[in-house]
């Protein structure tokens, strides 16, 4: 399998199976548009196809031409077998590695586009007390099998409002490393308005990754992301997240994480005004929402924004060539060191490796699963696990997801996120097709930057 096409002047073609990508001439390009796999497999002169061209191309250019793409063949490099269809039927439920710890079902912003109710989850407002976070650690080391690494993330709402639980807790559980052969990874996010110094300190000693989340422009962030009684946010922040990654330091993680919705197609503004406030580390993704509502991207909008990609992408590659130190989340991609052949087909472990627990000590399979009493796996109290759900979550992979077996993105996306997919599509094996869309194009760009400064 592959795909081929056109981005800022380069012919970009990507050889699924083997993740080998090409810049090829425009000859090449065409070439592939009129020769089969079984052409190049068998090494039949594709006569029609050579024909087809003569008129624009000389016979030697086209010979030359064919010869190349047979020696990608040859090399594995293009038309690749499939090697990942083998893990699939193999594919296990796995030992418990990660959990989303909702510190907090309570926020003190009231964002508009919030999949979590505006911080509540739809369940009332309630902060996690230490006993309940303290069987959730448990629970993790107990599931956790013969993992050494954990990873716990500190979740809401917003987790400052309860950060006496969130600092009794992080000592707890590296008080607990040594005793079962353990090391815990902590991340926090934030909407910032309760950073202060302490905090901060806090924050950038014991969290591996924080997230510091804020939209953009001050126009576009604080048209969504107010306070309950309606104020914007962006003037507190901003020194605020200055501050905290000016401490941070550059051997520590941390990414400012925006949303961007139907007001703001133009986002390489606020891509671009983020870096400017001094964050190179930026993730600005599409909201997620029922079509229709005023803030929501639609079909129509499609490809407006995937001319907005585009740009964005020419942006940065001008930027990177540049030698400014930016990383833009979307477009990051590891050629040479990816993930394993299993996240590749079954993405972020949800409801497997990775589980989410709420303030009355609930496990559901992710954080965008709270609330769905369907969903429920079990609790922290009683120490049970939905096993047979676990199996089924484990046998999300791409393989099993009919609409995923011939996207050439596959491997990339993974089957996209389960929550989205069964939220707008009705089931986790069906994708959302809007999300499909976005990232195919999203990872187009990040294709193209990796190939043209690899020239």
């Amino acid at each position: 399998m592959i795909h081929k096409y056109k981005l800022n002047g380069y012919n970009i073609l990507l050889d699924v199976y083997s993740g080998a990508v090409h810049i090829i001439d425009e000859l090449c390009f065409e070439l592939l548009e009129l020769i089969s796999e079984e052409d190049i497999t068998a090494d039949s002169r594709p006569s029609a196809a050579f024909s087809a061209l003569a008129g624009r191309y000389a016979p030697a250019d086209i010979e030359e031409a064919y010869a190349e793409l047979r020696s990608l063949f040859l090399a594995g490099q293009l038309f690749s077998k499939d090697d990942y269809g083998v893990f699939a039927d193999k594919i296990r439920p796995a030992p418990v590695k990660a959990m989303c710890l909702h510190i907090a079902h309570d926020c003190n912003l009231r964002c508009e586009y919030c999949f979590a109710a505006k911080g509540d989850f739809g369940r009332g407002r309630k902060l996690m007390d230490f006993e309940t976070g303290k069987k959730a650690i448990d629970f993790l080391i107990e599931q956790s099998s013969g993992r050494h690494n954990l990873e716990v993330d500190f979740f809401g709402g917003e987790p400052l409002m309860n950060m006496d639980t969130v600092k009794r807790l992080v000592a707890y559980a590296r008080s607990l490393e040594k005793l079962h052969n353990k090391k815990f990874r902590f991340t926090l996010t934030t909407n910032g308005l309760l950073l202060d110094s302490d905090n901060m300190d806090f924050i950038n000693a014991e969290m591996s990754n924080v997230v510091l989340s804020i939209d953009g422009r001050k126009e576009i962030n604080d048209r969504l992301r107010v306070t309950p009684g309606g104020k914007g946010s962006y003037d507190v922040i901003v020194p605020k997240y200055q501050e905290l990654v000016k401490r941070r330091g550059r051997d520590k993680h941390y990414y400012v994480r925006g949303t961007f919705t139907g007001y703001n197609p133009d986002f390489t503004k606020d891509v671009l005004r983020l870096y400017e406030l001094g964050f190179d580390q930026i993730s600005v993704e599409p909201v997620v929402s029922e079509q229709g509502l005023p803030y929501a991207i639609n079909p129509e909008d499609l490809p407006r924004i995937f001319t907005e990609y585009e740009t964005l992408a020419k942006t940065i590659l001008e930027m990177k060539r540049r030698g400014d130190k930016i990383n833009f989340f979307h477009f990051m991609l590891e050629p040479d060191s990816g993930p394993c052949a299993i996240k590749r087909l079954r993405g972020c472990g949800c409801g497997n490796e990775y589980v989410a627990v709420t303030p009355e000590g609930d496990i559901y399979p992710c954080h965008q699963f709270v609330g769905n009493e369907d969903y429920k796996m079990g609790s922290v109290y009683s120490g049970e696990l939905d096993t047979g759900m676990k199996e089924r979550f484990s046998k999300t992979s791409i393989y099993h997801k009919p609409d995923c077996r011939d996207c050439w993105a596959k491997f990339y996306c993974s089957g996209g996120c389960n929550a989205n997919n069964l939220q707008y599509a009705g089931d986790i094996n069906t994708p959302h097709e809007m999300s499909c869309r976005l990232g195919e194009k999203r990872l187009e760009c990040a294709l193209m930057i990796m190939a043209a400064l690899a020239e």
